[in-house]
């Protein structure tokens, strides 16, 4: 289902955009239809109206228009899609996503940024959303023509391509309160006649707006920087080469702080300090900072060739994560009151992968694409987490003599855990359309997939010295795992079918059967040893896709079911605490069954050449059909955590011309989402209620300059929300908070020669 109203983006397919019917092809010139939506799902350059799959595409024009900057808010332009912040920070599709995290586990939506799967642990492969072309949301398994077998969606970004024979720049900046701040800026740089070299680069931010108050700092602050370069070399018609590379970091400080639930003498520590916990608060006084930095670097080399009348491609790409999380869990100085004062972590991933396909020419009886698939990512992450439970740190500055290696394990000398993984992926796969006449054709896809994953953990000794500043013992907490080392493999068909039926030249109904698999996994919680198992998904979905009214108005609809087996899931397990009680701590593991089911729909209208508006939105009902984890819990019949009923967007834009020098724009956009729960089993304390976001830019150009400048507002009235909820033991009720949850106004300019 296209997200309508939309100027469609360049590909970066170099093939050309097909002609669909004779009106789609007229109705390009005419300045009071909608325009065309070009995306390439099936990896060809197609109108979004002719394919079979539920789409939401959103252009980079609408990215900034709405006012966000990280690839994570997209689910605020895109009804169905949800991000959690908690468990190993994933996407959800239709409700549907990882909600859990281990380092074995394959992502349930990927990012496909330029073709290339984004696929490292606690990394989305995109930060700074400059020079965006497109993206187009892909709903429900994808697997036989994207290289990773994904069992919910696709988020599959375009960047710009680099244009020949064209030099032009383009910056945009903006501030507004809260110092929110972004600094943009992109060059098309031609290189001859068959070269072209495009860079771009970006630094935003915005100051948090919580407190900690012991160490006179802001919580939830941000700041990301980065740049991408991309070089297009056209030797000639039948052969081109794209090599790019990025390069970004972020940072926040965006912590758990206190709701409810904490003892009462740690209570009247905070309010002596004056944080007053609470489901609006994002204040804490913890003694040591909490902070997340990551960073990500790679590079690809795409090469595209003409094979007589077919298209040869070849992606081949490396990708490095640096994650670094200090997140101690005290919330109260640490002389006066400690819990989990020392929680570092250190992840790096390392990935090559290499894809290949061949399409044949369209508009033929038969048409194909046929590829090959190998991803190969390694894991490596240090976690330390040293606790007191409840000691303070320092006592009349006198340090504890005894600290609990929670990281450690009974009878070793590590106070450490130390995690190697290796998750291996091979797969062919491909995709035959049949065109049966002008009316009727139907798409037969399959994909082999071989996965290999293995993972280790062991312990290494941290001198403490360097990290508390005084040197303790350490209590370890766990026995050591009786399997250090496991290794799981897995063999899967999936498929996919999908008949479609032209019932005007404007109108299109289509079913789709498809199928998909997740490889089982390895996992230690508590130092157990504890693999789970492969998740399988089938999945039905129908829709009619149809413009009408000279292309005006273009309405599109689809209702979906999935049924997953063994849905790799969120599982809510004890271990010990060292002091003879237990954390709450999440894992993963296997629920029976999921389903997930509802309908999705879009309207887009242009009532005259200068307003296009646009409305979408989704009833999504998914939920357990058998998930009973041991003998006491039973979440079967219970709703998916971050899925709403409901979730809607729609938005406005008018632009047009007030006098011979000088044009005007208007945006507004609102995005609206039913309650939801953040925590498996719809325990009540992670409850979160219905909230809506409205964001709003006007502005003024120059016809003669083509400088554009404007003021915008984003969550225009001040709507606050929760991100995530967490019971974290003895500090009792804990959540999150987004940047996104207050008001932010400001002003921005724009310029391009």
């Amino acid at each position: 289902m296209a997200l309508p109203g939309i100027a469609a983006a360049q590909s970066n397919d170099t093939q050309a955009v097909p002609v669909i019917a004779d009106s789609a092809a007229a109705s390009t010139e005419d300045p009071n239809a909608l325009p065309d939506i070009v995306v390439t799902a099936q990896r060809r350059s197609e109108n979004s109206q002719r394919v079979p799959v539920a789409i939401q595409t959103i252009t980079g024009d609408a990215i900034t228009n709405a006012g966000y900057t990280s690839v994570t808010d997209l689910q605020y332009l895109t009804p169905g899609l949800q991000y959690d912040p908690t468990q190993g920070a994933a996407f959800q599709i239709r409700g549907v996503g990882t909600t859990s995290f281990d380092f074995s586990n394959a992502k349930s939506v990927n990012v496909v940024v330029d073709d290339v799967v984004m696929d490292g642990q606690r990394a989305n492969g995109l930060i700074g959303m400059v020079d965006i072309a497109r993206v187009d949301v892909l709903m429900g398994p994808q697997g036989t023509l994207f290289g990773k077998n994904s069992t919910s969606g696709v988020i599959s970004v375009a960047t710009t391509q680099p244009l020949l024979g064209t030099t032009s720049f383009r910056g945009s900046a903006s501030y507004g309160q809260n110092n929110d701040r972004i600094l943009n800026a992109t060059v098309n740089l031609p290189l001859g006649d068959l070269a072209a070299l495009r860079v771009s680069a970006f630094d935003q931010g915005q100051d948090g707006f919580g407190r900690n108050v012991t160490l006179n700092r802001l919580v939830g602050s941000t700041h990301e920087y980065g740049g991408r370069a991309r070089l297009f070399l056209q030797p000639n018609e039948r052969f081109d080469i794209t090599l790019s590379g990025d390069y970004a970091h972020h940072w926040d400080s965006s912590v758990r702080t206190p709701v409810s639930g904490q003892p009462a003498a740690v209570t009247a520590i905070l309010n002596s300090l004056g944080v007053y916990p609470g489901p609006r608060s994002a204040d804490t006084a913890d003694s040591q900072f909490g902070e997340i930095e990551t960073e990500e670097w790679g590079g690809s080399v795409r090469v595209h060739a003409k094979i007589g009348s077919n298209d040869l491609t070849s992606i081949s790409a490396y990708r490095s994560t640096l994650y670094n999380n200090n997140t101690p869990a005290d919330l109260t100085p640490i002389d006066k009151f400690a819990y989990i004062p020392y929680n570092y972590g250190h992840l790096y991933t390392d990935k090559i992968s290499q894809e290949v396909h061949l399409a044949s020419p369209q508009g033929r009886l038969i048409t194909y694409l046929v590829g090959a698939f190998y991803n190969r990512l390694e894991a490596t992450q240090t976690q330390l987490q040293w606790a007191t439970l409840g000691a303070p740190v320092f006592t009349n500055g006198v340090p504890i003599k005894t600290l609990y290696a929670l990281t450690g394990a009974i009878g070793k000398s590590g106070n450490t855990s130390l995690f190697k993984s290796v998750n291996e992926t091979g797969a062919v796969f491909g995709q035959v359309q049949l065109n049966l006449s002008t009316q009727f054709r139907i798409a037969l896809g399959g994909r082999y997939t071989h996965d290999n994953n293995s993972q280790s953990l062991s312990y290494i000794y941290t001198d403490p010295a360097r990290v508390t500043g005084f040197t303790p013992n350490f209590i370890a907490t766990s026995a050591p795992p009786v399997v250090p080392f496991g290794r799981v493999k897995g063999d899967n068909f999936s498929l996919r079918v999908s008949p479609e039926f032209q019932i005007t030249p404007d109108a299109m109904v289509y079913g789709t059967y498809t199928t998909g698999y997740k490889p089982a996994g390895i996992a230690f919680v508590g130092n157990i040893y504890s693999p789970y198992l492969p998740e399988t998904v089938k999945a039905w979905e129908f829709g009619l896709k149809s413009e009408w009214f000279g292309r005006r108005l273009r309405f599109n609809i689809d209702v979906f079911r999935s049924d997953f087996t063994n849905f790799q899931a969120t599982i809510l397990t004890k271990v010990p605490d060292g002091g003879g009680g237990f954390l709450l701590t999440t894992a993963i593991g296997n629920a029976g069954g999921l389903r997930s089911q509802g309908v999705e729909a879009t309207i887009a209208l242009k009532p005259s050449r200068s307003l296009s508006l646009s409305v979408s939105g989704a009833y999504t009902d998914a939920h357990f059909t058998n998930y009973v984890y041991n003998a006491t819990t039973n979440y079967t019949n219970t709703r998916l955590p971050n899925s709403p009923e409901w979730a809607g967007t729609a938005s406005a834009d008018y632009d047009r011309p007030i006098s011979s020098a000088l044009r005007v724009r208007a945006h507004a956009d609102y995005a609206y989402r039913s309650s939801y729960w953040t925590v498996v089993g719809q325990p009540s304390y992670s409850f979160v209620p219905a909230y809506g976001l409205a964001n709003a830019r006007l502005s003024f150009v120059s016809e003669k300059t083509g400088i554009e400048a404007g003021v915008y507002a984003r969550n225009l009235f001040d709507t606050h929300f929760s991100t995530g909820w967490q019971l974290y033991g003895a500090l009792g009720l804990l959540h999150y908070t987004s940047p996104n949850a207050r008001r932010t106004v400001g002003g921005f300019v724009n310029f391009k020669f």
